[in-house]
Parts: C-alpha cells; sequence; structure tokens
C-alpha cells in the first residue's frame, strides 16, 4: 500500500519501482556479512549508543519526527537518534537495496508496505513479534490494518508507521448545482458512476469525479475494494493464481463505465497531483482518497463532505495502506536502542502526536479513545468516517510477487479507462501476466 503525497507530508503509496526486487532478491539471496556501523558499533565512550535512522519525512512531517525524537532523547539520555538518510519515501526501497548490498545501512527505515515483503527476506531485517508482544500496547489493540500490513507468515517484520483508508470526499456546492442530494453510508457503486455522470459538464470542464492514469499503485489500489466486495482476493489461496480471475472484470466494469460516460478525469502523472488540483478548484464532484488530503482541500476553501467507499453488497469496505518502519541488524546494542525508540513511538502519547502533526490515522484504539484525537475529530470534517472505516479496512498482502500483480493489474485500468480493452480482455492480459508472476520461485 503502498502509496501519492506530495513532499511535505508522508508519501502514501508510490510509483512501483522497477528493478528493486530483483536487487533485493540478489541481496537476500547473498551471503551479506557486513553492519551498518562496520567498525563502529554505535557505542560510544560513556556508554550511549546513537541509532541511524532513515526518515524519508520533508517539512511538516519531518517537523513532527524531530520534535519526538529530541522528546525521546530527553526522557532516554543514553540513545541517540540520528535522523537522516537523504532521500524521501518514495525512493527509499533503492536506498536501502544499495545499502543492504553494500553492508552499510541503517537500524530503521521507512519502508512502504507493499514493499516490506521484498526488504524482509534480507536476513538483516529485524524479526520484531516478540517486541510487539510485550509492548505497552496490546498487540490486538492495534487495527487490524496495522497488525495485517507488517505481518509475514505470521512473523512481525517491522512497526506500523502511518496507518490511513479510503473514502470518497464530495463537494457540496457541485451536489446542490446539479441537485443531487450527497451520498450516504450503504450507497452503491451504481449510485456512484451515476452521480459521477449527472456532476459531469464537459463544455465546463467539469468532471464527475477522477483517476489515476499512470498504472503506478495509486491507480491499483483504489480497485482492491471493489475486488474484495465480489468475493475476490489478491492471490488464490493455492498462491500460483490471482484471487480476482471471476471478480475482477466485474469490478472493472464501474471504471469502463465511467470512461463511457466521460465522467472522469484521468490523471496522466504520477502522484495524482493533477487530479486532486482539478477537484480543489472546483471542477471535480467526487474525489476518492485519504485523510491526507483533507488539509489541501480545506486550505482550498472547499465545501465537502466524506462518506464512506460505495459497495456492490451493501457492507462497508475499504483498503489500507500501512507504512512501516523497517528495523535492520547493527549488533546488539543498536538493536535494542531502536527497539526502545520504536516502542516509545508507538505508545499512544506520542502516536496521537505524529497522528496530528504529520497525518496519519491512529495506530491503534487506545490513540483513537485519547481525548487530543477527539478534539482533531471533533475540528475536522469527515475525519471520523476514515477513522471508522478502519474497523473493516483490508491491506493488500505482504507478497513478495505483489508488485508484478499490481503492475499488471494497473495496466488493466489503464487499457480501460483509456478505452482501449473491455475489462474482460484487459483482465485476461493481467492474468496472464500476474499469474506467471506468481509461479516464479521467491
Amino acid at each position: 500500500m503502498d502509496a501519492v503525497r506530495r513532499a511535505a507530508r508522508p508519501s502514501r503509496r508510490g510509483v512501483l519501482r522497477a528493478g528493486g526486487g530483483a536487487a533485493l532478491a540478489a541481496v537476500a539471496g547473498s551471503a551479506v556479512t557486513g553492519c551498518g556501523a562496520g567498525t563502529d558499533d554505535g557505542v560510544a565512550a560513556d556508554g550511549t549508543v546513537t541509532v541511524e535512522m532513515w526518515h524519508g519525512q520533508a517539512d511538516t512531517a519531518k517537523k513532527a519526527l524531530e520534535g519526538l525524537v529530541a522528546d525521546f532523547e530527553r526522557s532516554h539520555p543514553k540513545i541517540r537518534v540520528k535522523l537522516g538518510g537523504g532521500v524521501l519515501s518514495d525512493v527509499m526501497l533503492q536506498k536501502v537495496t544499495a545499502a543492504l548490498a553494500a553492508g552499510s545501512y541503517p537500524d530503521i527505515a521507512y519502508i512502504f508496505g507493499s514493499d516490506l515483503a521484498r526488504v524482509a527476506r534480507s536476513p538483516q531485517v529485524v524479526d520484531l513479534t516478540d517486541m510487539v508482544a510485550s509492548g505497552p500496547v496490546p498487540w490486538k489493540n492495534y487495527w487490524a490494518a496495522s497488525r495485517d500490513a507488517v505481518t509475514l507468515n505470521g512473523r512481525v517484520r517491522a512497526a506500523p508507521a502511518v496507518l490511513d483508508s479510503l473514502a470518497v470526499v464530495c463537494n457540496r456546492k457541485l451536489f446542490r448545482e446539479a441537485g443531487l442530494p450527497l451520498p450516504k453510508a450503504g450507497w452503491s457503486w451504481q449510485d456512484f458512476v451515476s452521480c459521477a455522470r449527472t456532476l459531469t459538464r464537459s463544455g465546463r470542464g467539469r468532471f464527475g469525479t477522477g483517476w489515476p492514469g499512470t498504472g503506478d499503485e495509486d491507480t491499483v489500489w483504489r480497485l482492491w475494494p471493489l475486488i474484495w466486495d465480489l468475493g475476490g482476493d489478491v492471490v488464490d489461496d493455492d498462491g500460483k493464481n490471482i484471487g480476482f480471475a471471476d471478480t475482477g472484470a466485474r469490478a472493472l466494469q464501474v471504471v469502463a463505465d465511467l470512461a463511457r460516460d466521460k465522467s472522469v478525469y484521468i490523471d496522466p502523472k504520477p502522484g495524482s497531483e493533477q487530479m486532486y488540483q482539478v477537484f480543489q478548484s472546483g471542477r471535480m464532484g467526487m474525489v476518492v482518497t485519504g485523510p491526507w488530503q483533507l488539509p489541501d482541500i480545506e486550505t482550498a476553501g472547499i465545501d465537502y463532505h466524506v462518506v464512506p467507499l460505495p459497495s456492490f453488497s451493501g457492507r462497508p469496505v475499504t483498503i489500507s495502506g500501512p507504512d512501516t518502519w523497517t528495523m535492520f541488524d547493527n549488533g546488539d546494542a543498536r538493536t535494542e536502542a531502536a527497539r526502545t525508540f520504536l516502542s516509545w513511538l508507538a505508545r499512544p502519547e506520542q502516536d496521537v502526536r505524529w497522528d496530528i502533526e504529520a497525518g496519519s490515522l491512529p495506530l491503534s484504539r487506545r490513540t483513537e479513545a485519547l481525548p487530543a484525537w477527539q478534539d482533531k475529530v471533533a475540528r475536522t470534517e469527515g475525519l471520523s468516517v476514515f477513522t471508522k472505516a478502519l474497523e473493516t479496512a483490508r491491506v493488500r498482502p505482504v507478497h513478495p510477487a505483489y508488485p508484478e500483480v499490481s503492475q499488471a493489474l494497473g495496466q488493466a485500468v489503464v487499457a480501460v479507462l483509456l478505452g482501449r480493452s473491455t475489462p474482460e480482455e484487459a483482465l485476461r492480459a493481467c492474468a496472464d501476466d500476474a499469474n506467471a508472476a506468481l509461479l516464479i520461485p521467491r
């Protein structure tokens, strides 16, 4: 989930990184003997341990993390957290891959959830199962999406870092002008397509909705809730085939209907910035997005309404794209210090600060219950819809072949958006490529 947001806030999606998986496979299969410290175990003469953290954040989120680190160091004088990395989260995979190959890597890095399965193949990734089991917040108190996004083969391979969910943000003014009532929870995808058609004014450059059209992860993750709602899955139970061979075409039909009606703005650039700009300029009636977009929508002065995603079944369904803090083994002292820091960071009193200042949803129900978060929800229109969606949110599987499956489905979505293929044709091509990828031993 493996991310889309501007660099000013934590990037959530990110474009699929070509070649990163192959490089990580080489790292996982080789005997990496070096440590990040090399000749430096990170322990000073006075016993102070320095932890290196490649955070991937910029501006607002970076400032929030810096404040948290400063508070941690004041309460833990024998641990120093060095924030660095020199890159934003969108290119962290390449940076970490190269560092693992060179044997000089950080203690903690911000890794997209969709990349975790491949990174975790490295023997240098620290297993955090024991840490979360004995942590200050019971593991079961975390949202299921937080837990599932970092669990691989029953083991916790990273700590949850950022949590989100998808919902639909509507422009109240455009709904009024079109004579449409605002949608409510329980609406259908047929309702969504109908609303988009009615909201569209092609002669005035107005669109009913938008969809990323680059074929990257931002294009794809919006389709998974439709597939899940229809009973499909990303990978079939046998692990050798896609799990949406029977449901993918029906999900893609929604995309085809929007394209047929010319009610969808197709964003041609990675990151969806143009799509969001169209919405924030008052020329789009609905946009499927996450809570990270609300500050920009408020700043643009849009009178908005947030409603859960539509469904086919009437049951609530959405997707969450958590990202992670992944730990790497640089010796016992640094590993223990990094564990201490991540455990402290996950406490509700720290988590709520990160959520409010950097734009995440609460990682656990304990954080959600804090007065500070409840006050934030009361002051932010629609934020409660995104938080409540976590009760039923699902995540993409932590599977090493996921990037190839996503790439194949992304090409199918774009083909349908652009009218180049029918849903059935596009899905057949997707299945051929994705199934071939799933058969590759990993």
